[in-house]
C-alpha cells in the first residue's frame, strides 16, 4: 500500500516516544517475570502498556482520519481509506 501521508519529523518524534516509552514497558514486564515479581505488579505493568497502545492506536486513527481521509485527492478516495479503516478498527475491538 503506497504510502501517501508523511509524517512531519514533530509527529515522527512523538510517535518513536510513545513506541520507546511502551517498548519500556515491555522490557519491565520481562525482567518482573524474570524476577518472580509479584502477579499484582506484573498485571498493572501490563496495564500501563495496553493503555499506552491504546493511546498510540488512538493518535494514528486521530492523523489517518486527519490526514489520510479528510485530506484524500478524491472523494472516492476518501471512501475507500475510510472502508480500510473501518476493516481494521473491526479488527482492533475483537
Amino acid at each position: 500500500m503506497p504510502n501517501q501521508h508523511a509524517h512531519s519529523s514533530e509527529e515522527k518524534r512523538a510517535l518513536k516516544i510513545r513506541v520507546r516509552k511502551i517498548a519500556g514497558q515491555l522490557a519491565a514486564i520481562e525482567r518482573m517475570i524474570d524476577s518472580d515479581s509479584d502477579c499484582t505488579e506484573v498485571l498493572t505493568q501490563v496495564v500501563s502498556a495496553r493503555k499506552g497502545l491504546k493511546s498510540f492506536a488512538e493518535v494514528i486513527i486521530g492523523q489517518h482520519v486527519e490526514h489520510c481521509i479528510q485530506h484524500a485527492s478524491s472523494e472516492a478516495e476518501g471512501r475507500r481509506k475510510l472502508r480500510e479503516l473501518l476493516v481494521v478498527l473491526q479488527r482492533y475491538v475483537e
